[in-house]
């Protein structure tokens, strides 16, 4: 039988560990504890203390030595836990971040993951966590351009109000072309999706030919007015033009959001317009496309229909736009715009300052 180390305690320790071992408010763990010095007190071999405690050997040396060194303070309170420390310091994260938004590489545009973690001296995982914490995606950039238009908060006033409060007995509509849609025959036949494969398509192509459509959005349905035409010059305009106004109520004002394009401004065009005084177009300012509605349905034709699409002929090509067109126009669901005048100014004006503090 292995005997235990003995120990000697004062006669105070004595009893205030045998009151601890009796105590009915005493927690288990402290009065386990108490027991175990109590016996070692004793000479208690360490197995009959096992035994006795129904305990394991490096329970019993630990709280007999943490008594020794601490007595019975040591027996009743837990040791310190040191916790986990941080992976990285404040310090370093901030440098991570810093490094990120203020300065580039010296040989790239922007941060890779392992070229900063070859700066700060940690390693890629942690550089992604901290972009991850902080919102940062050094990979990717967006696009911009600030419209330049003297008249840009009259334009922009006079289009959204348009949207969100159309004139009575009248019809709003935004009108554009999606010129230059080419009809892509890939060189190989592609291989189809499978599990743990996505679909295959070559990289190269044979081009056909290309189209453009024009098309009109009815603000409020969501109905497309639209038409493929070979050629983008006015001509084609003022033909998309009278389509419109076959297909809408005669006895209806209708107003066409635009761009500048010169097309949109032909004399041509605008003696047609004389001679049909329901047509009133309202241009957006130069360089804000965005404005008008029409570029979210040429987003989704492009996303569901055409990028993807593999067209031998143009004739093909038309043929799914129309197509296209024929089931959206089934269900057709409007574009709802949300945004204020003055959000998209105070946004702007943000935007403006930014820009201005580079320079």
């Amino acid at each position: 039988m292995r005997t235990s180390r003995q120990i000697t305690i004062p006669e105070a320790d004595r009893i205030e560990l045998e009151r601890l071992a009796r105590g009915r408010n005493t927690p288990q763990k402290v009065a386990l504890r108490a027991k175990i010095v109590l016996l070692s007190s004793r000479g208690t071999p360490t197995g009959d203390i096992m035994q006795a405690l129904d305990t394991t050997t490096p329970t019993i040396t630990l709280w007999r030595n943490r008594y020794v060194a601490a007595g019975v303070a040591g027996v009743v309170k837990d040791a310190p836990r040191p916790g986990r420390k941080p992976r990285l310091s404040a310090a370093t994260v901030a440098a991570v971040v810093e490094l990120t938004l203020r300065e580039k590489p010296p040989n790239a545009t922007h941060w890779s993951t392992r070229s900063m973690a070859e700066v700060a001296g940690i390693s890629d995982t942690s550089v992604q966590r901290i972009w991850k914490g902080h919102g940062l995606q050094p990979h990717r950039v967006e696009t911009f351009k600030l419209s330049q238009d003297p008249r840009f908060v009259e334009k922009l006033q006079d289009v959204v109000g348009l949207y969100v409060d159309p004139p009575k007995k009248a019809m709003v509509f935004c009108v554009d072309e999606k010129s230059q849609i080419q009809a892509l025959d890939r060189t190989q036949p592609g291989l189809p999706m499978k599990k743990g494969r996505a679909g295959t398509m070559t990289h190269d192509y044979k081009r056909h030919g290309t189209t453009t459509l024009f098309a009109a959005l009815n603000v409020l349905t969501g109905d497309i007015i639209g038409e493929c035409m070979p050629r983008h010059r006015h001509d084609e305009f003022l033909a998309f033009l009278k389509r419109v106004d076959r297909e809408t109520p005669s006895d209806l004002d209708l107003h066409l959001i635009v761009d500048n394009y010169a097309t949109h401004k032909h004399a041509a065009v605008e003696r047609w317009l004389i001679r049909h005084p329901r047509f009133h177009l309202h241009f957006t300012p130069t360089s804000a496309s965005w404005l008008n509605l029409v570029e979210r349905f040429f987003g989704e034709l492009t996303q569901k229909r055409i990028r993807r699409g593999v067209f031998r002929s143009v004739k093909e090509l038309v043929a799914a736009i129309d197509q296209y067109l024929d089931q959206r126009n089934r269900d057709p669901k409007p574009f709802v715009w949300t945004a204020s005048v003055q959000t998209i100014l105070s946004k702007v004006a943000r935007a403006k300052e930014a820009l201005e503090a580079l320079h």
